[in-house]
């Protein structure tokens, strides 16, 4: 019940700051402190609520909360129902970092904590041996696009001397040499490997059908509404810099249109009905790439929500 109500009490905050910010159309921005501070380098914790954060917050914690009330009655049999609830609670804890993050620090404060609770959810059920290499084996993916993602963070912050969204807006509209546009590629190709192992696009998609391993409402959670698409978020929030790199642009639409067909026929032939449904997801995720990769962004967002719920 606390956890629930937890997960409720945010989806109504998220509602007021929504509506907040439907009439003011002014983002909020919450700066905390400074984490690392540097001569020309300073890296602060703080969360910024905008139009496209709140998006995604209304979504997570609004299905996330729905998917808490589902888990009373499918988990009440179960002997670690606390620690089920726990980790359920710490995920959307770690989603909504990722989320109304700031700068990229704290964006990947909560990817990697999202990756660590779909590990623990997948493998909840550890008496199964099988479940537990699933959960390896999504956890193991997972640290394949995040050295991706971590390289591309890199790569900005020796581009910009800044992670934070704003700072990159800015600078990004000032540099136009042959040199930092090559380095601005690179950032972005890192960048859409984090999104690829995130959002299970080909080659690292395979993580997926297997996570099915964990409860249901892990699968409705993690692998339909929330966790995997993180990429699709991640491109969304730095779409002025993907702009400015038109080739990767065209590498993201050609992967995203692969994996929806490629997923898709793989889906035809399979058995096991949440298998089906993990292959829908990787097919569904791949149209969201392919309208990314056709600058889209606001066609890739709505068909997240509706994604998430139906899938859910």
């Amino acid at each position: 019940l606390i956890a629930t109500t937890a997960v409720l009490i945010s989806f109504v905050l998220s509602l007021v700051y929504f509506i907040q910010i439907l009439t003011t159309k002014q983002p909020i921005h919450i700066h905390l402190f400074d984490c690392i501070n540097l001569q020309s380098f300073t890296v602060n914790l703080g969360f910024t609520l905008d139009q496209l954060s709140l998006l995604w917050l209304l979504v997570v914690t609004g299905i996330g909360a729905l998917i808490h009330v589902y888990s009373i009655g499918y988990m009440k049999d179960d002997e670690n129902v606390g620690r089920y609830f726990g980790y359920l609670n710490l995920f959307i804890f770690f989603m909504t970092v990722l989320v109304i993050g700031s700068n990229l620090f704290v964006t990947f404060i909560g990817w990697e904590g999202v990756g660590l609770c779909s590990y623990l959810l997948i493998g909840f059920w550890d008496k199964n041996q099988q479940f537990n290499n699933a959960a390896k084996k999504a956890f193991i993916m997972n640290r394949i696009g995040d050295l991706g993602f971590l390289i591309g963070i890199f790569t900005l912050a020796y581009l910009f001397q800044t992670l934070d969204f704003e700072g990159f807006k800015a600078a990004a509209t000032m540099s136009g040499s042959s040199e930092s546009t090559a380095l601005l590629g690179v950032s972005t190709f890192c960048l859409f490997i984090g999104a690829t192992g995130k959002s299970a696009q080909i080659p690292l998609y395979t993580w997926l059908p297997d996570a099915m391993a964990g409860p249901t409402p892990v699968s409705a959670l993690i692998h339909a509404a929330t966790m995997v698409t993180a990429g699709i978020f991640v491109i969304t929030r730095l779409n002025f810099l993907f702009d400015m790199t038109p080739d990767i642009q065209m590498l993201i639409a050609i992967v995203g249109g692969v994996t929806a067909l490629f997923a898709a026929t793989i889906g035809i032939v399979q058995n096991d009905i949440k298998k089906v449904l993990a292959y829908s997801t990787v097919s569904q995720l791949g149209l969201m790439f392919l309208a990314l990769g056709v600058w889209a962004y606001h066609i890739a967002v709505f068909h997240v929500i509706t994604h998430a719920f139906f899938k859910a």
